[in-house]
């Protein structure tokens, strides 16, 4: 038994040096890499520093319609978020996008921007509807076989296409909550044609045959799997057109070099090329949600020809409002021929597969906004008026579509009107206030562990210099892999961190002291107390990264940077907890200096055993009087005040 008890503890001391080895083996290759950022690339052994206190670039653009006209409110609104769209798929941080006056929009962003970034920021913004020739995965993470079906949104797009009556209808039946794939609600006519593929190297498409008579059509698939939870198969490496296009719908249109373009495309990184403004061309397009990536044909309607867009809810044969979402949609009459034409084609072709569909003529037709397609529906039957319906929507989800058809239709364009360096909002001096701020709390933790954990403070020194290194090094990471800011409301989460960190080791430094005055030895002690105190740990830490999530994710840009650098440091927190704070306590506990007892070791028991008010963490105190051992009435109950 004794000799078991031995071999456990060398096991418990092994593990605790093998645990420490390899956070600092992370802290090297963490500062191996930002040494080679700094050598090789453009990165920084300081983080970069935001708007407010690094100053940058204010530039002041003003929108255009093209042809004249004025810009009204709504139009303004709309070109704001068109703004900042781009610039957050630049991954720049910390920029701020507001209109001033109804007329002008200012882009004020840290730093310089690069002159391709100004071009991509002012470039003119037109609504453009493609034929989608062929279609992939867009985030190579979403290749990885799923172990369920998939289900809502993922399964398939909106479909759109006229009513009996007035001429607009079209419905979805594979709605938010369905798990079938797109082509369990595709009912073709038997009399459709086969999909057209250039033969030589392009797999062809065939239509699914059906014997009903009413026909619809399915929309491209917007997930990643297949209803068997396992993403199709990826499609040929290698296409060359057989021969030169008839029309846009036409697969020959993809030449080689969009083809390998289209390989290429990562729809989880931000886009390397401005938005295409060519429209007898081809394109490649991710979908908004980056979870599929398209080749495009070229432009058959453009979006100046639609004259409304509007949400509401579908109204049924019999003249009743149903609680089904839908999308208006109206044409000039110049486009509503194109739409009618290119609805007439459709029909005849098979709709999307999920995921991957290889070259070839398909009934979808994409909405496309700077490169981004918001929808891709497929057609019930041909549109000759001019009115469309589009569905499979939540309400909200229509209505923020329908604003972005119906404005984004404008062809915008911006004019730099201004451009300018400014100054910082707050400046180097709040700066070295919140540094000042930080160390002055960093040097209280300190003190009140010398004053209350005597020699165990230097696990407290050292879990905090750790925590702040690897938190340094992690934001310059950041700074240079994804051009992360650092702002004021940064620092402030930062500096809180420092009080998560030490609330971390006092839960865990006061159950071990718990344990002793229980009357187990150090060793026992110290994982007893660990079995206690991680549990508490976890949950508090837990409720701290949900928060800063929750502001994260509702919060505007400047509370943005504090929810960020806390769920950052709450992660570290924990990490150093298990990694180091645990480990290094565990070897400590070893030691004949506090094995012993010593006074000053933190670990007096008798000391431990005297009247005292002590401070358990998280706000929990124990206010204890006299404890006789051999009077058990006098022991209070585990962890409440008596």
């Amino acid at each position: 038994m004794a000799e078991r008890r031995r071999t456990k503890e060398i096991a418990r001391r092994d593990n605790a040096k093998r645990t420490l080895v390899w956070l600092f083996a992370g802290i090297i290759v963490l500062v191996g890499a930002l040494g080679y950022g700094v050598w090789q690339k453009d990165a920084s052994w300081t983080p970069r520093l935001g708007l407010d206190l690094a100053g940058g670039t204010q530039i002041v653009l003003e929108p255009r319609v093209t042809g004249g006209g004025s810009v009204s409110p709504e139009q303004l609104a709309e070109a704001r978020d068109i703004i900042v769209q781009r610039i957050d798929s630049q991954g720049t941080t910390g920029a701020e996008v507001t209109t001033q006056g109804d007329s002008n929009i200012v882009v004020a962003m840290p730093g310089a921007p690069t002159k391709e970034q100004e071009d991509a920021i002012a470039a003119s913004s037109q609504m453009q509807f493609r034929p989608v020739l062929a279609t992939a995965i867009g985030d190579p993470s979403l290749m990885e076989p799923a172990p369920s079906e998939t289900s809502g949104s993922g399964s398939s797009s909106p479909t759109s296409g006229s009513t009996s009556g007035s001429g607009s209808s079209a419905s979805d039946d594979a709605s938010s909550s369905t798990t079938q794939p797109s082509t369990s609600r595709s009912e073709t006519s038997a009399s459709r044609d086969r999909a057209r593929t250039a033969e030589p190297t392009s797999p062809s498409t065939t239509s699914p045959e059906s014997s009903s008579s009413s026909a619809s059509s399915s929309a491209s698939s917007s997930g990643s799997a297949s209803s068997t939870g396992a993403p199709s198969e990826p499609p040929a490496q290698s296409w060359s057109p057989s021969d030169k296009p008839t029309g846009p719908m036409d697969p020959n249109n993809i030449t080689t070099k969009v083809w390998d373009r289209f390989q290429d495309l990562d729809c989880s990184k931000p886009p390397e090329e401005a938005p295409s403004t060519e429209t007898d061309e081809p394109i490649v397009a991710c979908k908004q949600d980056g979870s599929i990536k398209y080749v495009l044909g070229p432009v058959v309607v453009a979006g100046t020809e639609i004259a409304n867009a509007e949400a509401g809810y579908r109204v049924g044969p019999q003249g009743q409002q149903t609680n089904e979402p839908e999308i208006s949609l109206t044409l000039t009459s110049k486009g509503r021929g194109a739409y009618g034409d290119i609805s007439e084609q459709m029909v005849q072709m098979p709709g999307l597969q999920p995921g991957v569909n290889p070259p070839g003529s398909y009934n979808a037709l994409a909405a496309v906004l700077d490169s981004q397609v918001l929808i891709d529906p497929g057609f019930n039957e041909a549109i000759p008026s001019g009115q469309a319906s589009i569905s499979g929507f939540t309400i909200d989800e229509a209505r923020s579509l329908a604003k972005s058809l119906k404005f984004g239709a404008l062809p915008l364009s911006f004019d730099v009107q201004t451009r300018q360096e400014i100054s910082p909002t707050l400046g180097s001096e709040q700066l070295r206030w919140g540094v000042i701020a930080g160390v002055i709390g960093l040097l209280i933790v300190f003190g009140y562990a010398m004053v209350q954990y005597r020699a165990l403070s230097i696990v407290v020194v050292g879990s905090m210099v750790i925590a702040f290194l690897i938190t340094y090094l992690a934001i310059a990471l950041l700074a240079w892999g994804y051009n992360y800011r650092l702002d004021m409301a940064g620092v402030t989460g930062l500096i809180i961190a420092i009080g998560v960190t030490a609330d971390s080791f006092i839960i865990y430094f006061e159950r071990v002291r718990d344990e002793l005055r229980e009357g187990r030895n150090l060793r026992a002690a110290v994982e007893a107390g660990w079995a206690r105190a991680k549990g508490t740990i976890l949950v508090a830490d837990g409720v701290n990264l949900v928060a800063a999530v929750i502001l994260y994710v509702l919060a505007s840009s400047g509370v943005r940077g504090f929810a960020f650098t806390l769920g950052l440091t709450t992660l570290i927190d924990l990490a150093i907890f298990w990694l180091f704070t645990h480990p290094m306590l565990t070897i400590l506990a070893r030691g004949k200096f506090f094995a012993s007892g010593h006074p000053w070791s933190g670990f007096d028991v008798n000391r431990l055993r005297e009247a005292k008010v002590r401070y358990k963490g998280r706000g929990n105190f124990d206010i204890e009087g006299p404890v006789d051992r051999d009077n058990p009435a006098t022991v209070p109950a585990e962890g409440g005040a008596r």
